[in-house]
């Protein structure tokens, strides 16, 4: 019988944090929760303030945990979308058993050279997101996969790596907020490639394609070809701009301008219809008074802003020198890409076949889970998806079995004591905590069901971003 386990991961947004369970046994994936609730302490998707992103991640997890009945004790995270540069960093290995065929091994020993030996501008504040190796020569062979170059014979061995290097506060500030909630981590990966094992197929990363994910504070362009990662940027504005223009334009409150946008909102005011008369009257409960204001007027807002992230996308995607390989051409997702019309717009503008990103169904079950096939759930659903290949990571505490014969002396003695039915003694509650006794222990044995703790403990060992180079540009 092949082991149980369950992952956890947090999409950490600068509107939301979308938090993901997973139940994984073997190659079956079944998302058994899946919740965004309002984040606060992040911008840009950059962990600006901890003790106030602490406050959001304890909030979502304690619902997650409180709606399974269990415990999560690790998660995993995306490092930040924004403020990341690419360099191209190359390799050469002289072979010391030239007669001999380039072995999967010395493939990785280039890959660590190439990381090794990459000099980082300012190391104390650098540090490096990712890699992707984009092509290796061996003599007469020149620009191949990994694949083809492998099992060749050659004195020498080169490559060529993409390396992605951003701020090395960032990721101490996910730590830090980490460590105040009280959560583990258990991985940090690269989010784009985590976003694309989830809503790409492997013919749209062969043929060449830009996933664009439109989230609240960033844009990001990920450009796949020949089945390999071959751009990345963000920039760092998204569908908050779209909301903060409604919001001054028309003097509402934020909350107000995003359900607005969400309900009525269109890019394309030339398409509305019949929906181009309607007026909407929005009441004022502080003056007792009411707003009127047009739906047509509402979308040529909404398109002037998203002409804007359009634009800047596909000026980066220019920039790329890949605009003229995009054979399968856009993938929106994220949750900006909703917006009605936005798709139309995009195709309008560039001439690309454009689809929305929706998580891959076909790699995993999520039965009676609802909004985990939306576009704002591709993150964190990849965030899964990136986290099943590590064996080591189980982010669910089992359940105590209690020794039969000593459950009533343990059910009187925590009457009176603040208890978890499942897990033992928690904390009281910080509303006057200083007036609570401490809860009482339970004397009664309790044992654990599996050996988690060797697991976690050897997970931890490893490095944070672990296995993430070998993994970056695969399917």
């Amino acid at each position: 019988m092949q082991d149980e386990r369950y992952v956890a991961s947090a999409d950490l947004g600068s509107g939301k944090i979308a938090i993901s369970v997973a139940k994984i046994v073997g190659d079956d994936i079944q998302i058994i929760y899946y919740k965004e609730t309002p984040s606060e302490g992040i911008r840009h998707s950059l962990v600006f303030n901890p003790k106030k992103a602490s406050d959001s991640l304890r909030l979502a997890v304690r619902e997650a945990e409180n709606e399974l009945n269990i415990k999560i004790r690790q998660i995993v995270v995306g490092l930040p979308r924004c403020d990341i540069h690419q360099e191209v960093a190359p390799a050469r290995l002289e072979r010391s058993e030239p007669d001999t065929c380039i072995t999967l091994e010395e493939i990785v020993a280039l890959k660590n050279m190439a990381l090794d030996d990459y000099p980082l501008q300012d190391a104390s504040k650098e540090e490096i997101y990712g890699a992707v190796a984009q092509s290796f020569s061996a003599e007469d062979l020149i620009n191949q996969t990994e694949d083809d170059i492998t099992g060749t014979i050659s004195d020498i061995l080169e490559g060529n790596f993409k390396i992605f290097v951003g701020s090395k506060s960032a990721i101490k500030n996910i730590n830090m907020m980490s460590t105040l909630a009280e959560i583990a981590l258990g991985r940090q990966y690269f989010v784009p490639d985590a976003v694309a094992k989830a809503v790409l197929t492997s013919g749209e990363m062969d043929n060449g394609v830009a996933l664009v994910e439109i989230g609240s504070g960033v844009t990001s362009l990920t450009i796949y070809h020949g089945g390999i990662l071959r751009y990345y940027y963000a920039i760092p504005f998204g569908g908050n701009i779209i909301t903060t223009d409604i919001k001054y334009e028309c003097g509402f409150k934020e909350a107000l301008a995003e359900n607005i946008k969400l309900a009525f909102g269109s890019c394309q005011p030339d398409k509305l219809q019949t929906m181009s008369d309607k007026i909407l009257q929005i009441n004022d409960e502080e003056s007792g008074g009411y707003e009127h204001l047009s739906v047509s007027y509402l979308s040529q807002i909404i398109n002037a802003r998203a002409q804007e992230i359009i634009e800047a996308i596909l000026f980066l995607i220019q920039e790329s020198g890949y605009a003229d390989k995009l054979r399968d051409g856009v993938v929106l997702t994220g949750g900006g890409a909703n917006l009605v019309g936005l798709s139309s717009l995009f195709k309008e503008m560039s001439g690309y076949c454009v689809r929305m990103g929706f998580p891959r169904i076909s790699k995993f079950c999520s039965a009676a889970c609802p909004g985990v096939g939306e576009t704002s759930a591709a993150a964190s659903i990849g965030l899964i998806l990136k986290a099943k290949e590590d064996k080591y990571i189980n982010c669910i505490e089992d359940r105590p079995v209690i020794v039969k014969d000593e459950e009533a002396e343990i059910e009187e003695e925590i009457k009176d004591s603040v208890f978890d039915k499942n897990y033992g003694v928690i904390e009281p509650s910080r509303e006057g905590e200083g007036n609570h006794k401490k809860p009482k222990k339970p004397k009664g044995k309790i044992t654990w069901g599996s050996k988690l703790a060797s697991k976690l403990s050897s997970a931890f060992e490893s490095s944070t971003l672990g296995n993430l180079y070998d993994e970056m540009g695969k399917e």
